[in-house]
C-alpha cells in the first residue's frame, strides 16, 4: 500500500471515542478532588485580562475517563508521561459482558475468552455494561458506578499477567473489585450484600475468596510494578462495539511528573 492508498484508507476508518463526557458534574474516585473550572479572562476583559477566553483547571487525575499509571501505586514506576506513545496503541479486543454480570458479580479470564480469542499482548477493554450508572445517563447511580460493580475473580491479574497485555481497560469506577477496596470499610452494608453473594454463588466468605493481605487493591499494587496498568470509566461508544477485535488508542496528556492522566480513549474500524 503506498501513502496514497494508506491516507484514503484511513479518511474512511470508523473512529469510535470510548470517552466519558467531562465536566464539573463528573464524580472523581471517592475522595479524590473533582474537576474545577474557572474563568481568569473573558473576550471583554476580566481580571486583568482581555481579548480572549481562558480558564483555570483544578483537578485529580481520577476524574472521566482517565489512565491510571505506574506511580499512582508503584512509586519506582515510570510517570505517564514517560511511557512510549506506542505502548498505549496497538491491537486489542472489547469484551462485552453486560449481560452476564451484575452488583457485586466476578469476571473471570474464562468468561472472557468465551467471548473472543484474547492474545498475548492485546489491549484488553472490557464492557461490563457498568457505564450505562455514569453521571451523564439515564440510569445515573453513582453507588452502582463506584460501589456495586462487577469485579475480576481471584485468578484475574495473574492470568492477565501471563498474556502479558499491553494494559486494560474498564466501562466503572475500578479495575479492582469495590470489595478488594477502601470501599468496603466505607460501605459496611455492601460489603455484608457482597460477601451474602459470594456464600450463595460459591460457598465461601470473602476472605476465603480474597485474603486481603494479597488481595486488597491486587489489580493496581501488584500489576503496575510489572508495568501493566488500566484505564478506568470508559464510556461513549463503547456499546457501539460489541465484542470483537479491533485497533486501540489512548491518549493520556505527556506529563512527565503525572501519577496517573485524564485520556481520550478510541477504537477504530475498518471503514464501513
Amino acid at each position: 500500500m503506498d501513502t496514497s492508498e494508506f491516507l484514503k484508507f484511513m479518511d474512511e476508518v470508523q473512529i469510535l471515542d470510548l470517552t466519558q463526557d467531562l465536566s464539573i458534574h463528573t464524580p472523581p474516585w471517592p475522595t479524590y478532588m473533582p474537576l474545577g473550572i474557572q474563568y481568569f479572562k473573558r473576550l471583554a476583559g476580566a481580571h486583568m485580562g482581555k481579548g480572549a477566553g481562558g480558564q483555570i483547571i483544578t483537578t485529580s487525575n481520577h476524574v472521566g475517563t482517565h489512565m491510571d499509571g505506574e506511580i499512582h501505586f508503584f512509586p519506582a514506576g515510570r510517570p505517564i508521561g514517560k511511557v512510549p506513545l506506542v505502548e498505549w496503541l496497538g491491537q486489542g479486543v472489547v469484551v462485552d459482558i453486560s449481560k452476564d454480570v451484575g452488583h457485586y458479580d466476578l469476571y473471570s479470564p474464562e468468561l472472557i475468552t468465551s467471548k473472543i480469542e484474547v492474545k498475548e499482548g492485546d489491549i484488553l477493554i472490557i464492557n461490563t455494561g457498568y457505564h450505562r450508572f455514569g453521571w451523564d445517563q439515564p440510569e445515573a447511580d453513582e453507588m452502582a458506578y463506584f460501589v456495586r460493580h462487577p469485579g475480576p475473580s481471584p485468578e484475574f491479574h495473574t492470568w492477565a499477567l501471563d498474556m502479558k497485555l499491553q494494559w486494560i481497560g474498564v466501562d466503572c469506577g475500578s479495575a479492582d473489585h469495590p470489595m478488594n477496596t477502601i470501599i468496603a470499610e466505607w460501605h459496611p452494608k455492601d460489603f455484608a450484600r457482597a460477601e451474602a453473594k459470594m456464600k450463595e454463588k460459591y460457598g465461601k466468605t470473602w476472605e476465603e475468596l480474597f485474603p486481603q493481605e494479597e488481595f486488597y487493591q491486587v489489580m493496581h499494587l501488584k500489576l503496575f510494578k510489572k508495568k501493566l496498568v488500566h484505564a478506568e470509566c470508559i464510556g461513549g461508544d463503547i456499546d457501539k462495539c460489541g465484542t470483537q477485535r479491533l485497533w486501540i488508542g489512548a491518549f493520556p496528556l505527556k506529563g512527565i511528573e503525572m501519577e496517573s492522566s485524564m485520556c481520550r480513549i478510541i477504537a477504530m474500524l475498518p471503514p464501513a
